[in-house]
């Protein structure tokens, strides 16, 4: 069964959903000595059936299998509907890949996607944007698959530490993506790592992982100073030439190091942090739909961008030190970052 101190290098490479966690980007990290992660979060039991398949034959190292805890979200009402519609209209872009409105069902079954894992038994497991049920976490631990499950404040994490699980890991503000709060309708802290780090490791005895704007060793190092086990990195790893991420994506965050990183509920319906881009611009205080339906209903415009090359109309999560991303392959990378953090040990 996996422990951190297995690690040969102390890094999780962050499940980002979307494509851009491969298996050969899972697979880079693994075989690096560190922990290679899908997200999992749309995807169907069929597809993460084909990619555990696929990691298992590049792989023998730590794979974490990441999941997004949904809550039931009913469709929203035609008036408010046509309000988001209109509103994705205004901006001129891809018309033809806005829906005249969304149905359910918003996203799978966790129950279904799960029937993969039960059979793969990745070693990690790990759960965002809630704690999922606890007869999941009891099912998981007993054949030996270790369970993490993101926390952005120290109620979060005493709640993640009383349902059972074995890690938390601990999102700061400085992360890109969608903020991990359980409830999105409660007041956000919005903590930075630091702070966030400091309640947590004051009052959870369970281990931590950091997440949230680090890009480097000598920060890991600084992380891990502070009582982490070890730290995951996404913004990181999306450059890597393994990385599933559309290349003006990638050229968004090595060239246009001078925009803002910004939160946005205009992609998906729920605050996930990325670069400042005309769709964010455009779509600042204009109506939207509740998650993830919103993210039904620019799933098209978004996919339409990345093929088409614009990067003014993508989701381009990335966290605040996205502008010392590295265009390298991800084995190099962790690489890199076990000397980093070697040369800054004492």
């Amino acid at each position: 069964m996996f422990t951190f101190r297995d690690l040969k290098v102390p890094v999780i490479q962050a499940p980002m959903a979307g494509g851009i966690t491969t298996p050969q980007l899972v697979a880079a990290v693994a075989n690096a000595g560190g922990v290679g992660s899908f997200g999992f979060a749309y995807d169907s039991s069929n597809k993460i059936d084909r990619q555990l398949t696929k990691v298992r034959k590049l792989t023998t190292g730590w794979v974490n299998a990441n999941f997004f805890v949904f809550r039931s979200t009913p469709v929203q009402a035609d008036d408010l509907q046509a309000k988001a519609i209109s509103a994705l209209r205004v901006l001129n872009y891809a018309q033809h890949e806005i829906p005249k409105g969304v149905r359910e069902p918003f996203f799978p079954n966790l129950d279904d996607q799960l029937s993969p894992i039960w059979q793969y038994r990745p070693d990690i497991l790990t759960f965002h944007l809630g704690i999922p049920k606890k007869s999941i976490i009891e099912k998981a631990k007993s054949i030996g698959i270790y369970v993490g499950i993101t926390a952005t404040s120290l109620q979060e994490a005493q709640d993640i530490q009383s349902i059972g699980a074995d890690f938390i890991v601990a999102q700061g503000a400085e992360a890109g993506g969608h903020r991990g709060i359980f409830d999105e309708k409660s007041w956000d802290q919005k903590l930075s790592l630091k702070k966030l780090l400091i309640a947590i490791k004051s009052n959870i005895k369970i281990p931590c992982v950091g997440a949230g704007g680090i890009m480097d060793g000598g920060h890991i190092k600084h992380v891990l100073s502070m009582g982490a086990s070890a730290v995951q990195m996404g913004t990181a790893f999306v450059c890597c030439h393994e990385s599933g991420a559309s290349q003006s994506y990638k050229q968004y965050l090595l060239t246009k190091k001078n925009r803002k990183v910004v939160f946005t509920k205009s992609f998906s319906g729920r605050f996930a942090k990325g670069l400042q881009n005309e769709f964010v611009r455009m779509m600042e205080g204009k109506a939207t739909l509740a998650f993830p339906s919103q993210n039904s209903l620019t799933s098209g415009l978004r996919n339409y961008a990345a093929t088409s090359g614009n990067g003014e109309y993508q989701s381009l999560w990335a966290g605040d030190g996205f502008s010392r991303a590295r265009q390298i392959s991800a084995k190099n990378l962790v690489s890199i970052l076990q000397k980093e953090i070697s040369s800054n040990d004492g």
